[in-house]
């Protein structure tokens, strides 16, 4: 730990003694001497399930309940952190929003709030069964502790950006929505494993829900996230920011789509590690 310098530099400022002292935190060069050799991870035993707002949860009882009792059954063994998209009422807000020339930032405070919406939604119908909603701002470092008591924490999936969120590259939607919260906590919590639940079998070449023939698309069941990148292809099944954070992502090494609408037995499955659906890795 560095001491406090009493002497005054020739500007009139007090320094601690360290070894970023004098550094702009900007240069490439410097900023590679900070790479640790190993990460500390809070949460090696915690699986972060992201449950997709319009694939899932929009779709109501028959969509959710299968998906809820799937949860139930494996919540014993598994130590979960479920995290919710926004769906259609957040496009609707993005809409009115984007109709009336909002910028970015108030895009994001908007739809923030259907993420949320869907998080007290299911921490309803988990309540008797040890479903307990959290914040981002507390309880993430009691995440263990919830699991191991028999709970089955629960959180919104949007990041907290919210006026801050950064310009959209194209357009103004928010580009850091929920797929990139869920993303975001993983990473810094260190978690064993992130699985997204959605509608579809995993990622294919263009959207399946707007193509004439769906087996004539080119399906992707395993892809690095530089192949995907260098494919630039025009629609994702995950937000694209994504591929830039796993690409520089210090703990996960991987993360997995299933469709959990048709196959929630699936689930299971991709916490055990087995390849169920598409798999986008490092």
């Amino acid at each position: 730990m560095g001491k406090l310098i009493k002497e005054q530099d020739d500007k009139g400022r007090l320094h601690i003694d360290t070894p970023l002292l004098g550094e702009s935190l900007v240069s490439k060069e410097f900023l590679k001497t900070t790479e640790s050799g190993e990460y500390f991870r809070m949460h090696p035993d915690i699986n972060v399930l992201k449950i997709g707002g319009q694939s899932i949860m929009d779709r109501g009882a028959k969509a959710i309940l299968p998906i809820v009792d799937e949860l139930i059954r494996l919540k014993d063994e598994y130590k979960l952190l479920l995290m919710t998209g926004g769906g259609t009422r957040a496009r609707h807000v993005y809409n009115i929003g984007v109709d009336l020339g909002m910028p970015t930032g108030v895009l994001s405070k908007l739809g923030d709030k259907v993420s949320s919406q869907n998080a007290v939604m299911l921490s309803v119908l988990l309540a008797k069964h040890g479903g307990v909603r959290i914040g981002h701002g507390d309880h993430l470092e009691q995440l263990t502790m919830f699991c191991k008591q028999g709970h089955l924490p629960i959180t919104t999936g949007i990041p907290p950006y919210g006026f801050f969120e950064h310009p959209a590259e194209f357009g103004s939607i928010p580009p850091h929505r929920t797929d990139c919260g869920a993303f975001l906590l993983a990473e810094n919590i260190g978690a064993k494993s992130l699985i997204y639940l959605k509608d579809e079998t995993g990622l294919y070449g263009a959207d399946p829900k707007k193509a004439e023939d769906k087996d004539k698309l080119e399906f992707y069941d395993k892809i690095s996230v530089d192949e995907l990148i260098e494919l630039d292809l025009d629609d994702l099944i995950i937000e694209r920011p994504i591929l830039t954070m796993l690409k520089n992502a210090k703990c996960l090494k991987e993360l997995q789509v299933i469709d959990a609408l048709r196959h929630p037995e699936k689930i299971q499955d991709a916490l055990e590690g087995k390849h169920v659906g598409t798999i986008i890795h490092k």
